[in-house]
């Protein structure tokens, strides 16, 4: 009986492409889920978990990105400064107003592996508010909409 060997991908074995994921009127979850998948190269035949496969990912309009429930005003995010007394919080839909890109960079971080290919994979996310993107005009093909799954109830 021989012995199957495990596939390890080389350097040369990856070619990395660029996505461009449209974030407007989307649930931030799922587009977190997404870019994460993309990140991290799951969607790719060479997938290894300890290797560093993954493409590119720009997301647009991250301004525009809907919550479910009342996230808005419950969910928080913190952060502490290391002094007595230094913990800062600050509200999900403050954090749309300042800087919505924070909110979906977080939501992202948290679904990549915790371990040195998550910096490795952030580097390659790129979240921009509105729907131009500054530097990559001629990397970033045109955004795409994710597909929609059909309601059972609609479709009778």
């Amino acid at each position: 009986m021989k012995l199957e060997r495990t596939y390890a991908p080389k350097a040369t074995d990856i070619k990395r492409e660029w996505h461009t994921i449209d974030a407007a009127d989307e649930i931030l979850g799922k587009i977190a889920t997404r870019a994460a998948h993309l990140l991290s190269g799951k969607n790719k035949a060479i997938y290894a978990p300890n290797a560093d496969v993954g493409d590119f990912v720009v997301i647009v309009n991250a301004g525009k990105i809907k919550f479910t429930g009342k996230k808005g005003e419950q969910k928080n995010y913190y952060r502490h400064s290391g002094y007595p007394g230094g913990l800062r919080t600050a509200s999900l839909s403050k954090v749309m107003e300042e800087k919505p890109e924070l909110a979906l960079e977080h939501a992202v971080k948290g679904m990549l592996p915790k371990n040195r290919l998550n910096a490795r994979m952030m580097k390659r996310l790129r979240v921009y508010t509105g729907a131009e993107v500054p530097s990559m005009k001629e990397k970033a093909p045109k955004a795409e909409k994710p597909a929609k799954k059909e309601n059972k109830a609609e479709a009778k």
